[in-house]
């Protein structure tokens, strides 16, 4: 099948190995390449790194719904002819008249179990929440937003303490799983698209930096939550202090009445939350320094039995 995939971050980069390997992908759209670090220099999309290795055309417009650049593309991927438009977070949105384009359509691979957390951030939201499963859905694009019907799902479980970078990595694997029994499932007529329940719908909306703070008057639970789902904060010494991974533990009894906050084991990094529960931070980042476990952070910062985070 001749396939042109519109793809983005890393997400997007184990579908498009074995669509390069098992098809003809025409041309790749990308995002365009954005400015980064203190010197602002200019960088590439994980997915143009991997079509560039590939050797495959890469397209980089602005938008694809209106301007100059929108013309160009619809009349670049006119020429092209794709039999499918295959879709992996690209981050944007597609025109009527490229949905209607190739002959098998436009689909998406998206990292929820459709209809719930449709939108921009379904693997951060889906562990803000506390679910105990999700999954990838292969589905028909339609003109509304994770709309469509779907044509392939498969769940899998979410693991204890599992952050969202490691589900993000499970769920592009999957995705890239299901892409070719769907692509081959549209080509010989085997799948039956399945309407989505609009009334089971959830939206997944964009992140905002603000969600990662953590208020410890907020119970164990939720604080993990924020942990597993986005990378929590606090401020310790003065300085931030990234949370990658934590664990619920047990409150003592003696820690009962400490104020949320309060460093209750400083050899263990527990921290009193909410509610009398209690979080131990497992792998953290002080600002100016690297991503550690917290075991070796502690070799190089003694806390303070009773000392305050967020402060």
């Amino acid at each position: 099948m001749e396939i042109v995939f519109m793809g983005t971050p890393a997400f997007a980069v184990p579908c498009l190995e074995v669509l390069a390997t098992q098809h003809e992908v025409k041309a790749v759209f990308t995002q365009p390449d954005k400015p980064n670090g203190r010197k602002m220099k200019l960088q590439f999309s994980p997915v143009k790194k991997k079509a560039l290795e590939y050797g495959i055309s890469i397209c980089q417009p602005n938008s694809l719904r209106k301007g100059e650049d929108a013309e160009k593309a619809l009349a670049y991927l006119k020429k092209l002819n794709p039999d499918c438009i295959v879709v992996a977070a690209y981050g944007q949105i597609l025109p009527k008249e490229i949905l209607e384009l190739p002959k098998y359509g436009c689909i998406n691979i998206h990292a929820s179990l459709l209809p719930k957390y449709r939108g921009a951030a379904p693997i951060q939201h889906c562990l803000l929440n506390g679910e105990t499963e999700t999954g990838v859905t292969i589905m028909q694009m339609a003109e509304g937003l994770d709309t469509g019907d779907m044509l392939l799902k498969k769940s899998i479980v979410i693991h204890e303490n599992e952050i969202a970078e490691e589900l993000h990595d499970r769920l592009a694997k999957l995705g890239a799983e299901l892409i070719l029994p769907a692509l081959d499932g549209i080509q010989n007529g085997s799948l039956t698209p399945e309407k989505q329940d609009d009334a089971q719908s959830c939206y997944a909306s964009m992140i905002r930096k603000e969600m990662s703070a953590l208020d410890f008057e907020k119970s164990a639970q939720e604080l993990h939550r924020i942990i597993c789902g986005l990378t929590g904060f606090t401020k310790l010494d003065g300085k931030r202090l990234k949370v990658i991974r934590a664990v619920i533990c047990e409150n003592s009894e003696e820690n009962q009445n400490a104020e949320p906050g309060m460093i209750l084991n400083p050899e263990r990094f527990i921290v009193q939350c909410g509610d009398n529960t209690a979080l131990q931070f497992i792998e953290v980042q002080l600002e100016g320094g690297k991503r550690m476990p917290v075991k070796e952070f502690l070799r190089g910062k003694k806390l303070i039995k009773g000392q305050k985070l967020g402060e």
